[in-house]
């Protein structure tokens, strides 16, 4: 099952996907996965010989409390995701349970890919000026891969904000298996494109 549009996908468009995407696609023992850092599922063996490839960037966006406030609104009005090759509708709620689509334009036709957000996390640490909000989204069926999605925001203790993105991913279509290192090459690039995105946002 593969959700194709020869036309930029409407908000009804992607409604009928979520009608029929049904479950996840992915092992339920990594469900909250991206959750952790980034080295602990870089040196998780067993998630590699389950096929599954670790996706990690993370950049400087700015500084202060304001700029992290700023960053907090854009991952949730999906300004990461706001490019002309791909988009999630800007209304989409962060929220346990919801489900919504990444639509994502290849060549010719749009591919709409179903996913539902995992968790939801934000901390502020009172008197050491430190806060973080992200958010985790597994893949469900109808996507071409198989795994889990974060993207969060931060402040650090030395008044620092960084984004960052955090993946784990295999193939879960035929196509996403012949073209993987296609796949792999659009992530990075999607990474780079996001980042780019978050920090003109953020930008003074």
């Amino acid at each position: 099952m593969v959700f194709l549009f020869w036309d930029r996908p409407s908000p009804e468009d992607q409604k009928k996907c979520i009608d029929k995407c049904g479950s996840f696609n992915y092992d339920s023992e990594y469900r909250g996965a991206t959750a952790k850092t980034a080295v602990s599922l870089q040196q998780d063996r067993e998630l590699a010989k389950k096929g599954y490839f670790v996706n990690h960037a993370r950049v400087p966006v700015g500084s202060g409390f304001k700029t992290f406030e700023k960053g907090k609104s854009a991952l949730q009005s999906w300004k990461h995701f706001s490019f002309d090759w791909t988009f999630v509708d800007p209304k989409t709620r962060i929220g346990v349970g919801e489900k919504f689509c990444v639509c994502v334009k290849e060549f010719f036709p749009w591919l709409v890919m179903p996913l539902q957000v995992v968790y939801v996390n934000e901390t502020k640490k009172k008197g050491k000026g430190m806060a973080s909000f992200g958010f985790g989204s597994g893949t469900l069926q109808g996507h071409l891969l198989a795994g889990e999605e974060r993207f969060s925001i931060a402040l650090d203790e030395n008044d620092q904000v960084w984004y960052e993105i955090l993946s784990i991913s295999k193939p879960a279509h035929f196509l996403s298996l012949i073209g993987y290192p296609y796949v792999l090459l659009r992530q990075k690039y999607f990474a780079h494109q996001s980042s780019n995105a978050v920090r003109k946002y953020l930008a003074p």
